[in-house]
């Protein structure tokens, strides 16, 4: 048996603030949503897919997210191109997100793969990339993985 990510699960502060942003900015699809004031969560995925989650939100977290503590280091979405990541960029900068380099860069030197590295609402570390037509992009350090330091 091989395993395989089923979801990401991510605590935020408020859920609705997230909703907005991972709805309405990145398009994920709400599949189903806890309203329960003491117990609200939302099941993001594709609305167009098997209706699988891909995303869940946990409205529990008392503060924002901290990158000096054991946990999820950043959560990375693959798209088809970098046209695609460029597309995201933009929709990020009207929103107002917080990125952590200028642009597209590419995951290390003479690589072909590359993104944005951003911010989510709470601080949660993300990336948009591409696995390919990155090349010539900037690489932010030659010594180490673009993502592991952002």
């Amino acid at each position: 048996m091989t395993l395989r990510t089923g979801h990401i699960g991510l605590n935020v502060t408020d859920l609705d603030r997230s909703l907005a942003f991972y709805r309405d900015v990145l398009g994920f699809g709400v599949i189903a949503e806890g309203k329960e004031e003491e117990r609200r969560y939302a099941f993001l995925g594709s609305l167009a897919g098997d209706g699988r989650p891909v995303l869940t939100l946990w409205q529990q977290a008392q503060g924002a997210y901290d990158k000096a503590r054991a946990g999820l280091h950043h959560l990375a979405l693959e798209v088809d191109s970098v046209d695609r990541v460029g597309e995201y960029e933009t929709a990020l900068r009207d929103y107002g997100v917080d990125f952590a380099y200028e642009g597209v860069v590419a995951h290390r030197e003479g690589s072909a793969s590359g993104g944005i590295f951003f911010h989510d609402p709470d601080g949660t570390r993300l990336e948009i990339y591409a696995p390919s037509g990155a090349e010539g992009a900037p690489v932010p350090s030659a010594t180490a993985p673009t993502c592991g330091f952002f």
